[in-house]
């Protein structure tokens, strides 16, 4: 039985955004792009740990301006 391809899922278009953005920061992208099988196992953390990092960063700027909406 074959499978169904899901339709483009909006949020993993801007995670897989992000994980390049944080490849590329760390020199990693070639690697990435040739399907992620060269990285090591720290190199893969770092993408990760610091896609968490910005997401979180992300989240509390946008608590910032949602308090900051509400109070005026």
């Amino acid at each position: 039985m074959a499978k169904r391809k899901r339709p483009a899922n909006k949020r993993k278009s801007q995670l897989e955004k992000l994980k390049w953005e944080v490849a590329d920061l760390f020199g990693l992208d070639d690697d990435l792009a040739q399907g992620g099988d060269e990285l090591t196992v720290c190199e893969a953390g770092k993408i990760g740990g610091n896609m968490v990092k910005k997401l979180v960063e992300k989240g509390k700027e946008a608590l910032k301006q949602e308090a900051e909406n509400s109070e005026e």
